[in-house]
C-alpha cells in the first residue's frame, strides 16, 4: 500500500493526537453481527471523491509472465477540504529486479469522473471500469517513459472485510471523525502493455486490484503498515494490516483472502504477519526485515477450514522509499510540525512457497511474493 504512506504526508499532518485508547477504534469486521466479508458489486466500485482530508487511491498491480513485476495507481488526495491534487504513478521492476527499476510519477490536470463514479480520467490519463463491472482499462500519456495501455478482468469474485469494508475513528461509534476504507479484486488477467524509451513490455499475466481510501491525517490512523500480493499460477493471497498510532491503542486491523481461478476461497479480517527476522537500517533506524511470515485462516463457503501460509527470507530489497524524498516542497513544511514522522517504505519481491491446507487436503505452490513493509511514526 505505497500509496497510503506516500500521500501521507500529502494530505497534511497534525500534531500529535491524545490517547483516546482502542476503545475510540471500532475495526472492519469487528462489530456485532458483522460477516468475515462481503463480496463486491459495481456499486462497490464507485470514487467517493469526499470533499474534506482524505487520500483515496485505485492501485493495480501486475505479475507479468515474463517476470515483470509493479504497479499502476492513481492517488486523489484533498487537503482540507481546500485543495485536490491528483498523481498518476508507474513502477516497474524487471525480472529478478536485474536492472534498475522504471518508476514515473506526474501530476494530473482537469480530472473528474463519469456520471456514476465509476471511472476516473484527467488529462492524459483514463481508468475505465466496463458496463458489468468486471474488467478496467488503464491508459496513460502524460510521461513518455512509460505510456500505459493495459486492461484488468477480474478472474475471481472482489471483496471487502466485514459488512462494508470500513474501520472507523472516535470516541462515538455513530460519529466517527475519521475512517480508512479497503476493497479488493484478488485475482485478475492482465493484458497490454507498458511502452518505455527503450521500447514495449508486454506485461501479459496476472494481477489484483485495491481501492483505498484514507478519511483522515494518514499519520494520526497508522503508525505501521503490511501489504502482501501473492500470486502463483493456481492461487491468490492478499493480506493487508496496519497497527495504529498508540492514540488508538496500537490496533492491528487486518484485511485478508485467498482466491483461485473462478472463486474465492476465503476472506475475512484474520491472519497474522510476523518479521522473523530484521536489521537496523542505518540511515532511519527502522527495523527493516529480512524474513518474514504470512498467515491466512478462514473457512470455504462449504464450512471447511483453511489456513495457508508463506514464509522465508525476504531476499534483496528491491526499493526502499523515503516517502517525505518523494513529497511536494509544500507540504513538507506542513509535516515539519508532526513530531516523530519519518515515513519509510521497503518493498520485496522474493519467489516463495504458499503452504495450504482446506480441511484434509494439503497443497503447495510456488509464487512470486509483493510485500511492503511501511513505518510512518
Amino acid at each position: 500500500m505505497f500509496s497510503w504512506a506516500k500521500s501521507a504526508l500529502s494530505a497534511v499532518a497534525g500534531t500529535e493526537e491524545p490517547i483516546y485508547g482502542p476503545e475510540a477504534i471500532q475495526p472492519v469486521g469487528k462489530n456485532a453481527g458483522d460477516p468475515a466479508f462481503t463480496e463486491l458489486t459495481k456499486e462497490n466500485l464507485k470514487w467517493q471523491a469526499l470533499n474534506y482530508t482524505n487520500v483515496e487511491t485505485q492501485t493495480f498491480y501486475f505479475n507479468s509472465d515474463a517476470g515483470h513485476i509493479g504497479f499502476f495507481q492513481v492517488i486523489y488526495n484533498n487537503i482540507f477540504g481546500a485543495r485536490t491534487t491528483v498523481q498518476f504513478n508507474t513502477k516497474l521492476f524487471y525480472p529478478n529486479n536485474e536492472r534498475p527499476f522504471l518508476w514515473s510519477s506526474d501530476p494530473l490536470s482537469n480530472h473528474g469522473f463519469d456520471e456514476g463514479h465509476y471511472s476516473f480520467h484527467a488529462d492524459g490519463v483514463s481508468i475505465q471500469l466496463n458496463e458489468d463491472g468486471s474488467a478496467y482499462t488503464i491508459k496513460a500519456a502524460v510521461n513518455n517513459s512509460s505510456l500505459v495501455n493495459v486492461k484488468f478482468t477480474r478472474t475471481a469474485p472482489g471483496f471487502q472485510g466485514g459488512k462494508n469494508g470500513t474501520s472507523n475513528y472516535g470516541t462515538d461509534p455513530k460519529e466517527p471523525w475519521g475512517s480508512m476504507h479497503h476493497h479488493f479484486w484478488p485475482r485478475c488477467s492482465v493484458d497490454g502493455s507498458v511502452i518505455t524509451r527503450e521500447g514495449e513490455i508486454k506485461i501479459d499475466g496476472r494481477g489484483m486490484f485495491s481501492h483505498a481510501l484514507q478519511g483522515m491525517k494518514p499519520h494520526h490512523a497508522a503508525a505501521r503498515w503490511n501489504f502482501v500480493n501473492f500470486q502463483s499460477p493456481s492461487y491468490s493471497a492478499i493480506l493487508m494490516e496496519f497497527k495504529t498510532p498508540p492514540s488508538y491503542g496500537s490496533t492491528i486491523v487486518r484485511v485478508s483472502g485467498i482466491a483461485t481461478d473462478g472463486k474465492l476461497l476465503t476472506a475475512g479480517i484474520n491472519g497474522d504477519v510476523k518479521h522473523l527476522e530484521t536489521k537496523q537500517d542505518s540511515d532511519n533506524d527502522w527495523p527493516e526485515p529480512t524474513s518474514a511470515s504470512y498467515q491466512w485462516v478462514g473457512k470455504t463457503d462449504d464450512g471447511k477450514e483453511i489456513t495457508a501460509e508463506v514464509t522465508g527470507p525476504l531476499g534483496n530489497k528491491y526499493d526502499r522509499v523515503d516517502v517525505m524524498a518523494e513529497v511536494p516542497g509544500f507540504i513538507k513544511t506542513i509535516v515539519a510540525s508532526a513530531a516523530g514522522t519519518k515515513p519509510y517504505i521497503y518493498q520485496y519481491a522474493p519467489k516463495l512457497t504458499i503452504k495450504m491446507k482446506i480441511g484434509d487436503e494439503v497443497k503447495e505452490e510456488e509464487g512470486v511474493l509483493f510485500t511492503e513493509a511501511t513505518f510512518v511514526s
